[in-house]
């Protein structure tokens, strides 16, 4: 399920995978490299995005899964509780949108659901396929397409979706603070039919995930605890389904195992082609011998810095596209608070000064990093806009490249010099700087990457140490994040963007998932033109898109590092496999040609 900053972003948990074969000293990226004898660049573009096997598929096939990350998955199958991508991963086959789009992301009819906006009225319509079901048999209604908002608004929601996007509707604030019973500006037409009043319409709200793109199965869940919800079983355990393959069972932290939706064809036309899809997390270290060993099917989040160690190997082809994500270091500037539910900053905070942050992102080379560590499936990130969203991301942007005279300059000028001569720049106040540095485990070079970026800021005067002392995993990385560790200045993350191209879901004011806590007057400003109706007009809206991007460039409250490609190996059996972003119904029909793996 594709989600998008407008319902919050979700992490990417293959994030924790970048890596770099580095060691100390002043080297350049490419001499600290020569531990990677296979370097090559690859072209992302010449890869095929769809598998080649044309043969039909078998009956009663079964479908082996590989989701590749050092950590075990949370088991949040719900989408208004998950918050990550190894969850979003592990829950496809049964969380099928309820919209489907064109090359452009847009929402267009043909999806478990058809969606209209009236501009002018602020209203938009949503209609339900005939004969959708759950997998319980129990029809999906117009009730199960309020539900969500109705867990999302509720003043005991434990989850980050509740953001900008959700206050936007008529009602919905009233709801959340306990004011109203309802939400007043979400209505049910009919059985099938709901409409949405927001108070301000945008583009965003034609882009896949413009609105809450999922169900939820009212029926099962009326009497439950909102604030329970993520320990419900119709959560971790048994959870419905309108999607072609429902949940059979489940190894906490470990794998899956879904078996087909016996309802689907009602709606759809036609049952899904395998008899079971089992999922399984398994370790970046591991994986490739896995797939020598044809254990998998298909290999989710696969690792890209060791590349030539798999591409060639016998039985798979080898999928590629441009990821709709990129990496970032990330400066702690504030909290957030439970009660407002909105990001403070903190003008006291260690981070506070962008010229600090500013020279951080000028001592680091991240062109040679992507070329020398990623075989070229990595490059310099310039703006928090990725280029796969081609009419928004400005290109005249340069961003930050590596200048350490530059960075250091900065330094100096804002008052942050070495009064001890010990190598390292003291605060302006002449006290010890000391910057606490989070990074994720994950693969064997995640910590040379950390070093090497240690080593760089050293470079330019700055004391850098990891927090806690070490790497952190997945989970407890942003679980710190999130409750704003103070043993954390600035952290090493990743977004996955989804398909609408709006920041205000990750940079926003109330957006849980800005986690540097940055917020400013001119940052909702700049927001509020990209979310305005204004931005119906493709060149105010590019004007603004690239207005908010320049602003993020010079305060540097976040700055990205490398936008990403990803290749996915398909053991050759599979069929009818298409990796398109904007594939609708892709585990739908999924199928193997041959019972045994080639």
């Amino acid at each position: 399920m594709k989600k998008k900053q407008v319902l919050g972003m979700i992490t990417v948990a293959t994030m924790a995978t970048l890596m770099l074969t580095a060691c100390g000293g002043n080297q350049k990226a490419d001499d600290k490299g020569k531990g990677n004898k296979e370097t090559q660049t690859e072209d992302v573009s010449k890869m095929p995005i769809k598998v080649s096997n044309t043969k039909k598929a078998i009956k009663d096939g079964t479908l082996d899964v590989a989701i590749v990350t050092d950590s075990s998955f949370q088991g949040l199958l719900m989408p208004e509780l998950s918050q990550d991508a190894i969850d979003s991963s592990i829950a496809g086959p049964m969380q099928q949108t309820l919209f489907a789009t064109d090359k452009d992301f847009k929402m267009v009819d043909g999806g478990a659901a058809d969606f209209k906006l009236d501009e002018d009225k602020k209203i938009a319509t949503v209609t339900l396929r005939e004969n959708l079901k759950w997998s319980d048999g129990e029809p999906v209604t117009s009730d199960d397409l309020v539900f969500p908002y109705e867990i999302i608004g509720d003043k005991d929601y434990t989850g980050v979706r509740y953001d900008e996007r959700f206050r936007n509707i008529v009602g919905m604030e009233e709801y959340h603070e306990g004011k109203a019973d309802t939400i007043s500006g979400i209505k049910q037409v009919d059985d099938r039919t709901m409409t949405i009043e927001f108070k301000e319409v945008n583009p965003s709200l034609l882009q896949a995930s413009g609105i809450w793109e999922a169900a939820a199965p009212k029926h099962a869940l009326k009497d439950a605890s909102i604030k329970d919800l993520a320990s419900h079983d119709l959560m971790r355990k048994s959870p419905l389904s309108y999607g072609p393959y429902v949940v059979s069972k489940v190894v906490n932290g470990e794998s899956i195992e879904y078996t087909p939706n016996k309802y689907y064809k009602e709606a759809f036309g036609e049952d899904p082609k395998l008899s079971k899809i089992t999922i399984t997390v398994v370790n970046p270290s591991s994986i490739v011998e896995a797939l020598k060993a044809k254990k998998y099917d298909i290999a989710l989040s696969m690792p890209t810095d060791n590349f030539p160690t798999y591409k060639d190997t016998e039985g798979y082809e080898m999928l590629g596209r441009e990821e709709m994500s990129y990496t970032y270091l990330g400066f702690k500037m504030g909290k957030w608070d439970k009660d407002k539910k909105e990001n403070v900053l903190d003008s006291n905070a260690k981070m506070s000064d962008k010229n600090l942050r500013q020279a951080m992102g000028y001592a680091i080379n991240n062109d040679e990093v992507g070329q020398k560590f990623y075989n070229g499936l990595r490059r310099n990130a310039t703006t928090l806009i990725p280029t796969v969203f081609k009419s928004y991301h400005d290109s005249d942007i340069k961003g930050y490249t590596q200048d350490k005279e530059k960075a250091k300059k900065l330094l100096k000028d804002a008052g942050y010099k070495d009064k001890d001569g010990d190598g390292f720049v003291e605060d302006k106040d002449g006290k010890k700087l000391t910057i606490k540095f989070a990074s994720m485990s994950g693969g064997e070079t995640a910590q040379p990457l950390a070093d090497y970026y240690i080593q760089e800021w050293k470079d330019i005067g700055l004391n850098v140490e990891l927090a806690t002392g070490r790497l952190i995993d997945f989970q407890s990385f942003y679980d710190k994040l999130q409750n704003d560790d103070p043993g954390i200045d600035v952290y090493q993350g990743a977004w996955s963007t989804g398909m609408d191209p709006s920041p205000t879901g990750l940079y926003g004011r109330h957006a849980a998932f800005n986690m540097s806590r940055f917020v400013s007057e001119e940052n909702d400003k700049l927001l509020e033109a990209i979310d305005s109706k204004d931005s119906f007009d493709s060149k105010k809206q590019k004007k603004a898109f690239s207005e908010w991007q320049e602003y993020a460039y010079k305060e540097a409250f976040v700055i990205p590092t490398l936008y990403r490609s990803e290749v996915l190996p398909v053991n050759k059996r599979v069929t009818d496999f298409d990796w398109k972003t904007t594939s609708y119904d892709v585990w739908a029909k999924v199928g193997v040609s041959d019972k045994e793996r080639q």
